[in-house]
């Protein structure tokens, strides 16, 4: 079973649980400035519903490379979140180019566990304090 993350859709998160290339459940949700609060608890409740384990997840896919309208951060969390599940769970974890649950493989190899990296699409924006 492969589970899917996209947070890179502006204030909306996207999962998707696939079993081969059938798909289970979907679900697209918005979680304006509160992706960390919701992802991990939404998750939970897609599986909970469709009477699927966290244990049977095989893969997970997420989106590691926004537009120029992504937050950096929506983008942060989706892929933190799906290198914890996937390092928990020991399964590996793909980065994806696109919102496309067939998004094709950009992982970096790391020891024994697959880190997938964010790929943001903006110059750096970083406010100082002034004094």
């Amino acid at each position: 079973m492969t589970l899917y993350i996209d947070t890179t859709q502006g204030h909306n998160i996207e999962i998707v649980v696939k079993k081969g290339e059938n798909r289970l459940a979907k679900k697209k949700f918005s979680a304006k400035y509160r992706q960390a609060e919701k992802l991990l608890p939404e998750i939970k409740k897609i599986l909970d519903k469709n009477n699927l384990e966290l244990s049977n997840i095989e893969k997970i896919q997420v989106v590691n490379k926004g537009t120029d309208k992504t937050s950096f951060t929506a983008l942060r969390i989706g892929v933190v979140t799906a290198n914890a599940l996937g390092y928990a769970l020991g399964v590996p974890v793909i980065g994806c180019r696109m919102s496309d649950v067939g998004c094709r493989k950009v992982a970096v190899k790391k020891k024994r566990f697959n880190i997938v990296e964010p790929i943001y699409c903006k110059e750096p924006n970083i406010t100082l304090l002034s004094q």
